[in-house]
């Protein structure tokens, strides 16, 4: 097929795909690290899990790609987590890890993520690199003995390491606290502070507290070097609002307000990074014990990428050419904010250091949590099951991303997703220009008498819609370089949406065609280079969804540009249309909810009368529920209205701003959708 293309750097993207090829940093560019929370190695992720740091590294990890852009990530797989877990399972710690790096390796690349690099902890490597640390730890002072009564299980005869140990949370009463965390209120734990202790092994076992040894890493020498860090880093990287800083710039930790403390760096163990010798007296008391997991966790991005190449430390000991974007849920603020960096610059060495926090709050499962011993949610490989595609999944996931407080997976919300702004706004724009254009033309480009390259904004026909594309197409840059990612996205289906009501107002049909044969030439060429710049956009966010549009297009993939322009020329022969998604019967809801509701499917839903209805009001945030009828220019401007007062309401409450305000934009977007539905009436089929 013939391509007429317009080739130049700013139009063509010639990077290489995530993992293609080894990159390394180079003075005087800019270098992107990116890493997503390393996840434990003992049980499969749910969709919680992959929104909150994986898939939303991914993201950016492909808009950054035409800079130098290195992302890492891989299973945490040292410490009690893996160790009970293996003897749940009754294996070894090495065969469970095995089984469960494979199936979270399996799980991301079905959802399209592209690590560089998805290693694991229990490498060689690791071990090499940690050890260097605590070494240097040593050297400079930051390591110290410390006696303390640590839980005995007399029945297993043994000191028993944190994740062993159950019992109730000294801090909110949480009756299933962990020996190392409260599930219930995420404060870090020692698991000598529980009340009533358990053996994890065994229940009946008496548990008491016996004096043990162990090294403890000095973060209270390290705190006044860390706090002129967080506040130079805070504000230079304009972190997300978390835990350890506010938006004024105040550190809020209560840890730090209170005065950090020496934290445990050894566990009697044998299921991690050994303790190498000191050179000091204390050495022997050291003996066979292993890393704390939190203190060699961390260490992973860097033994990861010292795996990815042996020229990790061009990545990691490059402060001044490297920019390091962390993600990771809420939960892991505290250990990249304050644990990981005290370590880094208590080691001595002039690490790259955190740049940008990106930050989730959770998401929930219709209304409740995600559990796996309750079978509630879905889970690894259950996602692909429901036959739902992974750029659907990645759609509704990133459009839900809770960015600023907890957010809900809903089947409903999900199912609208893909019917409403997917096929209705999205599909429905790219498939009606492609499918003219393959009808009516001969699937050839014709003349449009536009220049190649930018469009004016003074043009005379369409001025309003070339202003409107390139000033969504700046605040489209303006999220994504802020990793504002659910802004990105929303913004992407704005344009969209534009293209839809372009199309529209133009009055593109046969009888153009007939009576302005130029000017519907020129709509058409103008919507075909918008859906090129479409793929671009979209690419970050649903890959498989832009090699798609390519695909249709017969071009090659290209950059994101600043404005629309002639890109794509006359003569120019597209490929075959095809829909890029599929409607997903609203019956699916209650089929869903009931496989994956765990210990309550067999419960009545009491909601189960209202899922159409609350469906259609899950979508009305991101787009206006639509039939497929043609539609009035007076539906598509208003279509374009709501979405766009959508995206103000949304920015306000991000904003915090104050309640009146809020309250007028959603007065405001009611009115609007009652606008439309009084003008869509008539279409209804039921009422005719």
């Amino acid at each position: 097929m013939t391509q007429k293309i317009r080739v130049t750097d700013d139009v063509l993207r010639s990077i290489p795909d995530p993992g293609q090829a080894a990159v390394l940093p180079k003075d005087g560019e800019t270098n992107i690290l990116i890493t997503s929370a390393l996840p434990y190695c003992n049980n499969v992720p749910h969709l919680g899990n992959i929104i909150g740091s994986t898939l939303s590294a991914d993201v950016f990890s492909r808009w950054t790609r035409n800079r130098r852009t290195l992302y890492i990530c891989g299973t945490d797989e040292y410490g009690t987590a893996s160790e009970t877990a293996a003897l749940k399972e009754g294996m070894t710690p090495r065969d469970l890890c095995d089984k469960y790096h494979a199936l979270h390796k399996d799980t991301y690349e079905w959802f399209d993520i592209g690590f560089d690099l998805f290693g694991r902890t229990s490498t060689a490597k690791h071990t090499e690199i940690c050890q260097s640390i605590y070494l240097n730890l040593g050297q400079h002072g930051y390591l110290e003995r410390q006696v303390k009564d640590q839980t005995y299980c007399e029945g297993c005869k043994k000191f028993l390491a944190d994740r062993y140990v159950e019992g109730i949370c000294p801090n909110c009463g949480f009756v299933d606290a962990r020996g190392d965390q409260c599930d219930g209120c995420s404060r870090t734990l020692d698991a000598i502070d529980l009340i009533e202790p358990r053996c994890l092994v065994d229940k009946t076992h008496t548990v008491v507290a016996r004096s043990s040894s162990h090294m403890y890493f000095k973060l209270d020498a390290a705190q006044p070097a860390l706090e002129e860090w967080i506040k130079k880093s805070w504000k230079k990287g304009k972190w997300s609002p978390n835990a350890t800083i506010n938006a004024d710039g105040e550190i809020v930790d209560a840890r730090m307000k209170g005065g950090l403390k020496p934290t445990p760096v050894t566990r009697d163990l044998a299921w991690g990074v050994p303790i190498p010798p000191l050179g000091r007296e204390d050495d022997k008391e050291m003996s066979g014990k292993v890393m704390y997991v939190w203190f060699d966790a961390v260490i992973g991005y860097v033994s990861i990428t010292g795996e990815y190449t042996p020229e990790w430390k061009q990545w990691w000991l490059n402060p001044d050419n490297v920019q390091l974007y962390q993600f990771m849920g809420k939960d892991n603020v505290y250990f990249h904010t304050i644990y990981f960096p005290a370590m880094l610059l208590a080691d001595g060495r002039d690490w790259t250091t955190l740049h940008h926090l990106s930050t989730t709050e959770y998401l929930n499962y219709e209304g409740g949590k995600f559990s796996k011993s309750k079978n509630r949610g879905v889970f690894g490989p259950a996602a692909r099951e429901t036959g739902i595609p992974a750029s659907v999944w990645r759609y509704y996931l990133l459009s839900t991303r809770p960015e600023t407080s907890d957010a809900m997976f809903s089947w409903a919300d999900c199912i609208a997703a893909n019917n409403n702004v997917l096929l209705k706004n999205f599909g429905n724009f790219v498939n009606r220009a492609l499918k003219f254009l393959s009808s009516q033309y001969d699937s050839v480009l014709p003349e449009s008498g536009d220049t190649p390259g930018p469009l004016s904004p003074n043009d005379s026909l369409d001025s309003e819609f070339i202003t409107d594309v390139n000033t969504l197409l700046k605040e489209y840059i303006d999220a994504m370089e802020s990793v504002k990612l659910r802004l990105g996205l929303q913004t992407v289906m704005l344009i969209s949406s534009r293209g839809n009501g372009y199309l529209q107002a133009a009055g593109l049909n046969k009888a153009l065609m007939t009576e302005n044969p130029q000017r519907c030439a020129q709509v058409v060429s103008r919507a075909i280079n918008l859906i090129y710049v479409l793929s671009a956009l979209i690419y970050p966010f649903m890959p498989a969804t832009s090699d798609a549009l390519l695909v249709q297009l017969n071009a090659p993939a290209r950059v994101v540009p600043d404005v629309i322009s002639t890109d794509i020329l006359a003569g120019h022969q597209i490929g075959q249309p095809e829909h890029l998604f599929k409607p997903i019967d609203e019956k699916m809801d209650q089929v869903w909810k009931a496989r994956f509701g765990g210990d309550e499917s067999s419960k009545k839903e009491e909601e189960a009368p209202t899922s159409k209805r609350k469906a259609k009001k899950a979508a009305g945030t991101n787009a206006v529920v639509m039939d497929s009828g043609p539609k009035s220019p007076e539906a598509i401007a208003l279509e374009a209205k709501i979405l766009e007062q959508g995206q103000i309401v949304r920015r306000l409450k991000e904003n915090k701003e104050s309640k009146d305000v809020v309250d007028v934009a959603v007065t405001e977007l009611k009115r609007l959708k009652g606008e439309l539905v009084l003008l869509e009436k008539p279409r209804n089929p039921d009422m005719q």
